[in-house]
């Protein structure tokens, strides 16, 4: 068997791993049905993207209050009624955020194989915890929003992995070009592109290597 080029192999996990933009749908469409409003939940998990980008670079504070305040201003965007008692559905419906189909068999050829596994995230430490209930594997890196007290693209979160990592080939799996593989372009950081969503580039950097799914990074370093 030839040579591994990664010893270590981290992951962003929301978007990556874990399906969020189907998580936002299914709680926008829920919390409609509580409050008795209707809800466009694709227009919803359009806008999340943005305003949640913009609600973070305003300065850290916990998930949940990210996740909060995003909510509220997807409402007010949306002219939909979200009553201020209910701002946290959006962190009350994470848990339930599941995986994607091919997440979890790449993850076991990949720890199979001899991998060491992490995870970056823009998240609370108890939510993640959460998440990683869905995922079959044991990751060994894990930093989060929290624990840097900032949010991917800035840098904290892949100083802080490099720091616990050491020197050893590492590699970095993310599907969002603005969170993960430009940060890592400009850190010299080699990445593989998840582009789940079949999308051009939304920036200037390159990834090492892109594939549709996670399937397909298993087949290239865990045949």
């Amino acid at each position: 068997m030839a040579e591994r080029p990664y010893d270590v192999i981290t992951f962003d996990c929301y978007g990556t791993l874990i399906d969020w933009e189907g998580g936002i749908r299914r709680a926008f469409a829920a919390e409609a049905v509580k409050i008795g409003h209707p809800v466009d939940t694709g227009a919803a998990a359009d806008l999340y993207v943005d305003v949640e980008a913009g609600v973070e670079r305003e300065g850290y504070r916990r998930y949940r209050e990210i996740l909060a305040e995003t909510g509220r201003r997807v409402a007010a965007r949306l002219g939909w009624p979200l009553p201020a008692e209910r701002a946290g559905f959006l962190a009350e419906s994470l848990p339930a955020w599941p995986q994607f189909p091919d997440t979890n068999a790449a993850l076991r050829r990949l720890g199979d194989a001899g991998y060491r596994l992490g995870i970056l995230s823009n998240v609370d430490d108890d939510l993640l915890v959460w998440s990683r209930r869905h995922l079959a594997a044991n990751f060994e890196v894990v930093v989060t929003a929290q624990q840097v007290r900032s949010y991917k693209p800035t840098a904290p979160h892949f100083l802080a992995a490099r720091a616990l990592i050491g020197g050893v080939p590492w590699l970095h799996a993310a599907q969002s070009h603005y969170h993960d593989i430009t940060p890592c372009a400009a850190l010299g950081i080699p990445s593989a592109w998840i582009n789940r969503k079949s999308g051009a580039s939304s920036s200037a950097a390159r990834a090492f290597r892109e594939f549709p799914t996670l399937t397909g990074l298993a087949d290239w370093l865990a045949p």
